[in-house]
């Protein structure tokens, strides 16, 4: 895995691998500073993906692994873009407020064009996407999959392998 910018580059390690996202701060600058300072905390360790429909995103970040929350910090304004919600996108999970995002975030199986304006951009999986697709469908799983743990790649030396 080559990790051209390890700040904005943030590592989720699941059961199957790991999984690289490539962080849009051009896109959406405090969606990715709250991302960054959650993965720090060690928020995202161990939180589930809790809606996974197939043909469409794996979302997680809730603490309580159902939907229903975020982090203690205050919720984010809206980033919108022009970058389309396509396979390997990573966008910000809301209530149908948009400027509700805080925690929770999704990534796309597959093209969502209605998504596109509506929700925040702020990454791509840049490597390890066969790993999002392995995660148990659901809303939610049985089984859910969980992010084992989560790091900014600039934090801690890559995985061998």
């Amino acid at each position: 895995m080559e990790i051209k910018d390890p700040e904005n580059t943030l590592v989720i390690t699941l059961e199957h691998g790991e999984v690289a996202i490539e962080m849009r701060p051009d896109l959406a600058p405090q969606h990715v500073a709250r991302i960054k300072e959650l993965a720090r905390e060690g928020f995202y360790d161990g939180i589930p993906f809790h809606r996974v429909i197939e043909g469409f995103m794996a979302q997680t970040g809730c603490p309580h692994g159902r939907g229903t929350g975020g982090s203690s910090k205050p919720n984010l304004p809206a980033e919108f873009s022009d970058e389309p919600f396509e396979r390997g996108t990573v966008g910000m999970a809301r209530t149908p407020d948009p400027n509700s995002a805080n925690s929770q975030f999704f990534i796309m199986f597959a093209p969502a064009p209605h998504l596109n304006g509506q929700y925040t951009v702020w990454g791509k999986v840049i490597s390890g996407m066969e790993h999002v697709d392995a995660i148990a469908r659901g809303e939610p799983p049985r089984n859910p999959d969980r992010m084992l743990k989560v790091r900014v790649a600039a934090d801690a030396p890559a995985a061998e392998g």
